[in-house]
C-alpha cells in the first residue's frame, strides 16, 4: 500500500520519472532474475555440505 502511494506522490510531481520507472522495473527483474537462481543453487548446496559436515555428530548423537 505503501509503495502504490509513494508511486501517487511521484506520478504527481515528476511524470516523466515514473514512467520510466514503469518501464524499467520488468527489464531490471528479468535482468537479475539468473543472479536469485544462482543465489538460490548456491544457498542449497552451501546447506547440503553443512549437512554432510554435521551427519557424523547427529548420528553420534542418536545412539
Amino acid at each position: 500500500m505503501l509503495k502504490l502511494l509513494l508511486f501517487c506522490i511521484l506520478i504527481v510531481f515528476c511524470w516523466p520519472l515514473a514512467l520510466l520507472a514503469v518501464v524499467l522495473y520488468p527489464l531490471i527483474w528479468l535482468i537479475l532474475l539468473p543472479f536469485r537462481l544462482v543465489g538460490i543453487v548456491f544457498e542449497g548446496v552451501f546447506d547440503l555440505i553443512g549437512a554432510l559436515f554435521s551427519l557424523p555428530g547427529r548420528l553420534v548423537r542418536a545412539l
